[in-house]
């Protein structure tokens, strides 16, 4: 068996000796540290101890208490009377010795008298020195775990009954107590109270969701977190769901009871485009749409049968989530809120921008809201907009949005976009093709270009800025001059000589995934955990198509995860995660026609948990150890769980040793873990887990 990883430690044993009482010595070494730390004067101790400076360096282990033999010399006094040569010596030594004294009691006095400067100073001192002490002790401990194997290994705790919902880093009350107001306290704030190691249980009456494409249009209500009022008062043009025998919403059924269906929507948007339907929006330049307050998904659901992807994002919520019902119904989904900060994602990353009934006041801040959807629309895209503003005939009569519709329009037009077409409450924009515009504007006349310094491709928690980004970037390439999907998914030499990669690294990425998404597949069977013998001839059954729906990858390079799956025919969708950590591609993945965000993985991914079936991460762990993180490997772990629905599935592939810590680490957080070899790299293993399915008990933490 390989040997665990340990940090620190190139030996590669275990750990010796008692971990309990290293981690008492540890105490109370510090608390002896810390008294001698606020004492202001010399002990006696310390002045004897000068009659040999440095004895206490050179003495080690010396023994508490010494004996003295039967059969002894005696040692004859020094301070006996001797002859006058010996006391000439003596007094000399004196002499020096106090000398020494003196040097080093004013060495010291200077070192209080600059330590006392500020109490302040020495308290942080005090406190980061502690800080240290109990990381290096947390460190070790883990090690020792580690160390003693999976029979011995500290099972993790369950979180309590209000984590079954809860998203981290979106707390509106401690966001407002910490003063932050006018929009910015729905914004991610990831603190140090953010974090949960502990393993979050499923609701009560949980169910493992439905198979796809059933799951897209009914899903159980006990899944979500939502109440009856909720359900029953649904009926806007994205948000239509119906209750079917108590335990389960219907979404589909809903919409066919209502004369304006989604369809109709679709099919609406597409004629103002100029299309004949909504089937044509591929060949106009359309793949990924985001859609803004997207309701329960609907909209996303209906084109994704027309070969369209769309992302649904919006604030996060406690109760009736848009983004947790959305994301259990089997659509892509994220929490995220742009009313201070950036969108996570690239400039010029989406072909279609949607907003109806979302809230957002748009035509307030001077427009910055539409300056952010500029930035993230790809040149040649479109921005629908439904609301009641828009409606200029229903609100005649209403001066106060007539003002509003007012400046949400001349603020477009500021913005270069074209109005293609305005029908009831629903208005198209189109995005310039080329930047000719931005130069021939009048001076004043609407927010400048950003500056080359300003106008970052990637932004991360980068506030939201007056200028409109994107125009220095060499991907701005208009929509209709992009190809269509699905060729798309296949960049030529001089696309992918933007993103500085060669034709040949991404086409031999490509069938590395092939091969590899063959395998993962065959290893996806329940059976894999199961060691009974089998007849001759029995073979563990394939997977279905549908077996996974949701899929996680943490480290998705250049998408060719995402790129085998669709090829192999299988019925999911991918979110792809470019780790902050390492080299950022997500302009490449999204310019093939996935999804995709960037994210730190030492904080909490804005999602609900129990939103993903299967979570992939080749190379993450080497990824996220070679350099000095301000998390561990288990935190990443805690968040897998959290993401993870029951019975869902992890593969990590990574070195052995790495693979092999993993492995202790699925041991705590109670997953089946099979190690699987690789033939083509015998430095590289598979780790295949299973989360088993756990109902909460009346003992588990409420």
């Amino acid at each position: 068996m390989s040997r665990p990883l340990h940090r620190g430690y190139s030996g590669g044993g275990r750990l010796s000796g008692n971990i309990q009482d290293f981690l008492e010595d540890s105490q109370m070494k510090f608390k002896q540290e810390k008294e001698d730390l606020d004492k202001n004067r010399l002990s006696p101790d310390v002045i004897s101890s000068w009659k040999n400076p440095f004895q206490s360096i050179f003495t080690i282990n010396s023994p508490s208490k010494q004996t003295v033999p039967e059969k002894c010399y005696i040692v004859p006094d020094p301070y006996s009377p001797v002859s006058s040569r010996k006391r000439y010596k003596l007094t000399l030594f004196l002499l020096k010795l106090s000398l020494f004294v003196i040097v080093i009691l004013a060495l010291t006095g200077s070192f209080w008298w600059t330590i006392s400067l500020t109490t302040v100073s020495r308290t942080h001192t005090f406190r980061g020195y502690r800080r240290l002490q109990e990381q290096l002790v947390s460190d070790l401990w883990d090690i020792g775990e580690l160390s003693l194997g999976s029979s011995r290994i500290k099972e993790s705790e369950f979180c309590s009954l209000e984590s079954e919902n809860y998203v981290p880093c979106f707390n509106d009350t401690e966001n407002l107590e910490l003063g932050l107001s006018e929009g910015q306290e729905q914004d991610r704030h990831c603190g140090p109270t953010s974090k949960q190691n502990c393993l979050v249980l499923a609701p009560s009456g949980y169910k493992i969701p439905h198979r796809w494409p059933t799951g897209r249009d009914v899903i159980w209500i006990d899944n979500v977190k939502i109440n009856a009022q909720q359900v029953l008062s649904s009926g806007g043009l994205t948000k239509r769901m119906i209750l079917l025998d108590e335990d389960q919403i219907s979404f589909s059924f809903a919409s066919s009871m209502i004369d304006d269906s989604i369809e109709d929507y679709s099919h609406q948007i597409a004629e103002m485009i100029g299309l004949r339907n909504e089937s044509y929006l591929v060949q106009a330049g359309v793949r990924t749409v985001l859609d803004i307050g997207c309701g329960f998904g609907s909209l996303g659901a209906h084109l994704f049968q027309k070969q369209l992807l769309t992302m649904c994002i919006a604030n996060y919520e406690s109760s009736g989530s848009q983004v947790e019902i959305t994301l259990e119904r089997g659509l892509p989904a994220m929490v995220a809120s742009f009313a201070a900060k950036k969108l996570p994602f690239p400039s010029l990353s989406f072909d279609m921008v949607h907003s109806a009934w979302d809230g957002i006041a748009w035509n307030h801040k001077d427009g910055i809201h539409l300056i952010e959807v500029d930035r993230v629309l790809r040149p040649g895209g479109y921005f629908v907009w439904t609301s009641p503003i828009a409606n200029t005939r229903a609100s005649v009569k209403n001066k106060d949005n007539l003002k509003k519709w007012d400046v949400v329009r001349n603020f477009a037009k500021d913005l270069c976009w074209d109005l293609l077409s305005q029908q009831d409450n629903t208005v198209v924009w189109k995005k310039p093709s080329n930047k000719d515009c931005y130069a021939s504007r009048s001076q004043g006349s609407g927010p400048n270009v950003c500056k080359v310094g300003h106008d970052v491709e990637s932004p991360y928690y980068h506030p939201l800025e007056a200028c409109i980004g994107g125009t220095h970037s060499r991907r701005w390439i208009p929509i209709e001059k992009r190809p269509k999907w699905p060729s798309r998914a296949t960049l030529s030499s001089k696309e992918l000589a933007v993103h500085g990669v060669l034709f040949d690294d991404l086409t031999e990425d490509d069938l590395n995934w092939k091969s590899a998404v063959r395998n993962y597949w065959s290893l996806l069977s329940p059976l894999i955990f199961s060691d009974h013998p089998k007849r001759p001839g029995i073979e563990d059954p394939v997977p279905p198509y549908n077996m996974v729906r949701n899929v996680l990858d943490m480290n998705a390079r250049f998408g060719g995860f995402n790129s085998a799956l669709l090829e192999a025919g299988k019925s999911v969708w991918v979110m792809n995660v470019v780790p902050t950590s390492g080299p950022n591609n997500l302009p490449l993945i999204l310019d093939r026609g996935f999804l995709g965000v960037l994210h730190d993985w030492c904080e909490a991914f804005p999602t609900y948990p129990r939103t993903y079936d299967l979570v992939h991460a080749e190379g993450l762990l080497s990824l996220e150890t070679a350099k000095q993180r301000r998390c561990s490997i288990l935190d990443v772990f805690f968040e897998i769980d959290r993401l993870l629905r029951p019975e869902g599935w992890v593969i990590l592939r990574d070195t052995t040793s790495l693979i092999e810590t993993a492995r202790t680490i699925a041991a705590r957080l109670k997953w089946e873990a099979r190690v699987v070899e690789i033939e083509s790299n015998s430095d590289e293993k598979l780790l295949v887990c299973q989360k088993p399915f756990i109902k909460r008990r009346s003992s588990y933490p409420s």
